[in-house]
């Protein structure tokens, strides 16, 4: 790989190196090099014809499917840079994401549409190939793309309220892989999956480690990322050679069959903390050589990986520690104490990142760029540091040890969530004073928030009143933020524990939610089938949350992947069945219910 160049001239070298070979393939089509760079240039010059180019924004709203690829590579082509917006997004986070990041155009495509109704932006419908956007005219030169231009734009939670978008350029991602060409020897033979959202990070590793080296990327449908089953089946049918999973995904992976996959060389743990006890049922079935287990850390203002560890069965001896090894290449890492003076080895300190790695900065927002991004140092001596939030320990051999966070961030599955957004849009309503939201862990890795409400001095509130509090609270957070962000239980309290400093002591929180969010018929009734009524109550069981309707999508009312498959599970104990997921592709009441009655009658 070659310093100097931009993510899309590196992929076009391997277009003409090996233009027959497939790049990308998903559930709708595959794509050769050549047709996918084909493809990417024509979007690319509808969006110059739109008057896209270096560092603007153009959004990219597309489903998990090769289309996603050839709308990003296409913006890229035409010098702007993406900014993913997930059709899955309810439509005011959609809106917001495309009004605070003031792109010029959205890349997408019809089965989308919907999510797009409101959108002021010209759009380029990737399966209309005859339009083009009503926009000013392509300049007389197409300017060249360098490598400090922006390549995407990637929005994470605020701690402030409002989600703040990251401005990662060209040569922040190529250092990436330059830097770990050694950790993980890439291969024109080697098969990726786009498993993870486009709206997180670690889908970057994956797409480019996969067409930076001439390797086949097999994009992930949404049913067979919620389903272990058949995320496992699709490695074993298209012989995946490297497989990245945030640790909580890959527990729900090896626990979901025993069968071997062969093809499998490497495995990269990263989005969030790995606790390598975990790991003790995969190493006794599987052991440690193949596939290799390493785990990487990192942040989306640093691109993606900035350490990296191998893990072993050996590491089983040391429980609790959450190794994360040491720098790439190029990469700096400081830890200082709350008055920025170095600690020492064994002392926990915070995270501060320096490198070609660290990100320009966020963008439209220069106060907190300057807050977190630093630059020490004096005269030609300086560096700049982004400041991580991230506690670690440096042991006296040089590794690092995760130990937590020096604030309230939470990461589920991968996304980072500053619960000061969600907090803020909760207690945007007369009735309360505040809210307060914390992680509840449910085991295994099902990490779900829990919302405290406050209501103000002396205020009243009975059942009734509360149902209806919660009920309208629930709604506002689903019509405004990511499943991943959404409370599934809230509760009322009228006092807020606090710390000696006067802060919440949010450890002193009731343990015990007061009310599952929303209440309604479904549980029973009379008008249900007898299936629909004992699905109905398996469900209510396992998700914890009484009141889901027939047609409720279980993963719009709280329930992740890995509580589906439960769901799933205790069902075939019941009936004694063999669903995998793969009928599901709808997850309510009714057509689990179906699928129930179509294989017991059989």
């Amino acid at each position: 790989m070659v310093s100097g160049k931009t993510l899309h001239q590196l992929f076009e070298v391997q277009a003409a190196r090996m233009p027959d070979r497939v790049a990308v393939s998903g559930a709708d089509r595959a794509l050769t090099y050549r047709e996918l760079n084909a493809e990417a240039d024509a979007v690319a010059a509808r969006l110059r014809a739109g008057g896209a180019g270096p560092d603007r924004l153009v959004g990219l709203c597309v489903d998990r499917s090769a289309d996603l690829v050839v709308g990003l590579l296409g913006i890229l082509k035409a010098g702007a840079a993406y900014v993913p917006v997930d059709p899955a997004y309810p439509a005011d986070r959609v809106a917001f994401l495309l009004d605070d990041s003031q792109v010029s155009a959205v890349v997408s495509v019809s089965r989308v549409a919907e999510c797009l109704a409101d959108c002021a932006a010209p759009v380029v419908w990737l399966d209309r190939e005859t339009e083009a956007p009503t926009a000013p005219t392509a300049p007389a030169t197409v300017e060249e793309s360098r490598e400090s231009d922006l390549a995407y734009v990637i929005y994470t939670s605020g701690s402030t309220g409002v989600p703040k978008g990251v401005l990662v350029e060209h040569r922040n991602v190529v250092r990436l892989f330059e830097q770990t060409a050694e950790l993980v020897g890439y291969r024109a033979d080697d098969v990726w999956t786009l498993f993870h959202s486009i709206s997180f990070d670690f889908s970057v590793w994956e797409l480019w480690g996969a067409l930076l080296h001439g390797g086949r990327l097999v994009v992930a449908g949404t049913e067979t990322v919620r389903s272990p089953e058949l995320l496992h089946k699709l490695l074993a049918d298209e012989g995946v050679t490297v497989l990245n999973q945030t640790p909580s995904a890959f527990r729900r992976l090896a626990g979901a069959s025993t069968a071997a996959l062969p093809a499998l060389r490497l495995v990269v743990f990263g989005g969030e903390r790995l606790d390598v006890k975990l790991l003790e049922p995969w190493f006794a079935r599987y052991g440690d050589e193949r596939p290799a287990l390493v785990n990487m850390y990192g942040i989306t203002e640093t691109t993606v990986h900035v350490t990296a560890r191998a893990i072993t069965r050996a590491d089983l001896d040391e429980p609790g520690v959450s190794p994360i090894g040491r720098p790439l290449p190029e990469v700096t890492l400081h830890l200082l104490d709350e008055d920025g003076s170095p600690v020492a080895d064994g002392t926990p300190g915070e995270l501060y990142v320096g490198g070609t790695g660290v990100a320009r900065g966020y963008h439209r927002r220069p106060e907190l760029t300057a807050e977190r991004f630093r630059t020490v140092g004096t005269g030609t001596d300086t560096v700049r540091l982004y400041r991580s939030g991230d506690r670690a320990v440096r042991t006296a051999g040089g590794e690092y040890l995760y130990v937590g966070r020096a604030d309230d961030q939470i990461k589920i599955r991968g996304f980072r969530i500053e619960p000061g957004e969600i907090e803020a849009l909760l207690a945007d309503d007369p009735r309360l004073a505040s809210a307060i939201v914390v992680p509840q862990d449910h085991g295994e890795g099902d990490v779900r928030l829990t919302a405290y409400l406050v209501p103000p001095p002396d205020a009243e509130i009975d059942d009734e009143a509360l149902g209806r509090l919660v009920a309208e609270v629930f709604a506002r957070a689903a019509g405004a933020l990511p499943e991943h962000m959404r409370p599934s239980a809230y509760r009322l309290i009228t006092e807020v524990p606090t710390t000696a400093q006067g802060k919440v002591d949010r450890s002193a929180l009731p343990s015990l939610p007061h009310r599952q969010a929303p209440a309604g018929p479904a549980g029973g009734g009379a008008e249900l089938t007898p299936t629909q009524q004992q699905v109905g109550a398996i469900v209510t069981e396992v998700l914890a949350r009484p009141g889901i309707g027939l047609d409720d999508d279980l993963f719009e009312n709280g329930a992740t992947s890995l509580a589906f498959m439960r769901v799933v599970a205790s069902v075939n104990r019941r009936w004694k069945l063999s669903l995998t997921g793969a009928e599901l592709y709808a997850a309510t009441v009714r057509h689990l219910s179906a699928c129930v009655d179509a294989q017991d009658s059989k």
